[in-house]
């Protein structure tokens, strides 16, 4: 079956089968967000997924990962996920890693046996979009998931072999709320231990309520240079035990790529001759969603 566009999937799945079993996302109201505002969400049929699965067989019989879309894929519960799972790894012989956007309720509204059995069905992998430690910022953005939902969340699937894959969403407080962006954010990523950690750079979409807000003046969007001073003070405040860190979204003004916290410093070398204007930064023309 065809994929319904537009699809969004993570940089680091690039070369995964990308099997969708939800169109848009349940939780669509996000401020700064316009990725599934075409798309009416829905879970899809088994016989839609099966069929799409054995599609990608017969061309792709060696496939090693699968990335669950779209934007809410665990929001079905386990007895009607877990068939999925089960045919994707009887079909796959080679499989060995299968992922998925999450939204903190996603996880927490399951019991750790639920979790569990995630992990034993190869799903090893989520990507989570923490956007922001501060509650104020989330609140107004009209995020779902709360920042202690989050933490919950990244910690409980942690025990049950799931790792997270955290998502910073730098500039989303704007020039007000920057200091507590920055602050609780800190808080919460020290507090999740992420096996991943990616920051993205806030670009305001048309049709958004947040660009709308940005228009009406009651927003005020960061420059470069202050984007660049939150990436270099988030990661100075992170005290992190074994982190994979990444920030090469097309989003972003600079690609940083690094281990935490072996790489803590030379990361904020980088940033720090950045913001001193002798790293060249992406042009204006390449950032992208």
């Amino acid at each position: 079956m065809p994929i319904i566009e537009p699809v969004i999937r993570p940089p680091s799945e690039a070369e995964s089968f990308l099997l969708q079993v939800t169109t848009g996302c349940s939780a669509n109201h996000c401020s700064f967000c316009g990725a599934y505002n075409a798309k009416t969400f829905a879970i899809k049929s088994y016989k839609e997924i099966y069929s799409d699965i054995e599609e990608w067989h017969r061309c792709y019989p060696d496939t090693r990962r699968v990335f669950l879309m779209d934007g809410d894929a665990l929001v079905i519960k386990n007895v009607k996920l877990l068939p999925i799972l089960e045919k994707l790894n009887k079909t796959f012989l080679k499989l060995s890693r299968i992922s998925s956007y999450a939204n903190g309720y996603n996880i927490t509204a399951r019991s750790d046996r639920e979790l569990r059995q995630l992990y034993e069905h190869k799903l090893i992998l989520i990507y989570m979009g923490l956007e922001s430690g501060s509650q104020e910022i989330l609140n107004r953005c009209k995020k779902r998931s709360n920042v202690e939902e989050m933490v919950e969340a990244v910690k409980r699937a942690a025990s049950a072999g799931i790792k997270s894959s955290l998502i910073v969403l730098l500039g989303l407080g704007g020039r007000r709320y920057s200091k507590e962006h920055l602050k609780d954010s800190i808080i919460a990523l020290n507090k999740m231990q992420p096996r991943y950690l990616s920051f993205l750079t806030l670009m305001l979409i048309p049709g958004t309520p947040l660009y709308e807000e940005a228009q009406k003046g009651d927003f005020e969007e960061l420059s470069s240079l202050e984007l660049l001073n939150e990436a270099y003070d988030i990661i100075q405040g992170l005290k992190l035990e074994k982190t994979i860190f990444r920030s090469n979204h097309a989003s972003n003004y600079l690609a940083l790529e690094g281990r935490l916290p072996h790489d803590k410093g030379r990361l904020l070398g980088i940033l720090q001759d950045a913001i001193k204007g002798e790293v060249a930064l992406k042009p204006e023309f390449l950032r992208g969603l």
